[in-house]
């Protein structure tokens, strides 16, 4: 890569940190608008925006990352490629930090050529990590099942989300809607209905959305997951996931829907 190429700079470090431009954006132009520490430092190329290829440079856990921003702060900016390929990034940082040996030999793990794989000197080769999720977005009549998670919960302004899991192994995607939210919320649901899905970079998920309709229960939530949960219609709601999630983008759709 020249000095002069104009790209797009994603440099990394500490947990989920991203280095943003005075705009709150990924830095964008020749190397020469990056600090003068970074100018020389070894990027490497891993996708496209625009046009412009998109370079990325982890620091690290151990970085001084005082100048860094985390990298929901694109998500809750709108910027939603900008946070798509950051998480791309993320995810590629991840895979190599947590890659440096083989899991089948122990022996040391380094950059396979030609694709973003890890190989050892025995031939073994691993590719990124991918965590299937669901998350589903439950209808009873006019209202939406939402809950408060415990791992986010601030007491005094709680954000409610619609629920989600990890796939487990022998399961489809629909009994895996079907479990979770009977696990987490005591709620069984029918009529499991694909929407879409959103890559989700912490560390390495792939979340799967869907809606579904209530059918039978009353809630109960699991304590260790989440702290409330409730029915709750468009004019009652509480404060919601940002803009730009597949978590706002579910509520939204399935209040938006007639019953």
């Amino acid at each position: 890569m020249s000095s002069t190429e104009q790209a797009r700079w994603f440099v990394l470090g500490g947990d989920h940190l991203v280095l943003l431009d005075a705009q709150g954006q990924i830095p964008g132009g020749p190397r020469a608008c990056l600090p003068s520490p970074l100018q020389e430092a070894p990027f490497e190329r891993f996708d496209d925006w625009d046009g412009e290829p998109c370079y990325l440079l982890d620091l690290g856990t151990t970085a001084d990352t005082q100048a860094m921003t985390g990298l929901r702060q694109l998500m809750v900016a709108g910027d939603e490629e900008g946070f798509r390929l950051a998480g791309r990034a993320w995810q590629l940082a991840t895979f190599r930090r947590s890659h440096r040996f083989c899991g089948e030999c122990g022996a040391p793990m380094v950059p396979k050529s030609g694709e973003w794989a890890q190989v050892c000197r025995h031939g073994h080769v691993v590719y990124p990590r991918i965590s299937p999720c669901i998350i589903v977005a439950v209808r009873k009549g006019p209202a939406i099942l939402l809950a408060a998670h415990r791992r986010h919960y601030q007491a005094d302004d709680p954000m409610y989300t619609v629920l989600a899991g990890f796939v487990e192994a022998g399961e489809n995607l629909e009994q895996c809607v079907a479990r979770e939210v009977f696990e987490e919320s005591g709620i069984r649901v029918c009529n499991v209905r694909y929407v879409a899905s959103q890559p989700w970079p912490f560390p390495h998920s792939l979340m799967m959305g869907f809606t579904a309709d209530y059918q039978s229960g009353e809630i109960k939530v699991q304590d260790d997951e989440l702290v409330a949960a409730g029915f709750f219609e468009a004019d009652q709601l509480p404060r919601l996931p940002p803009h730009g999630t597949i978590a706002r983008r579910l509520i939204e759709q399935s209040l938006a829907e007639k019953r």
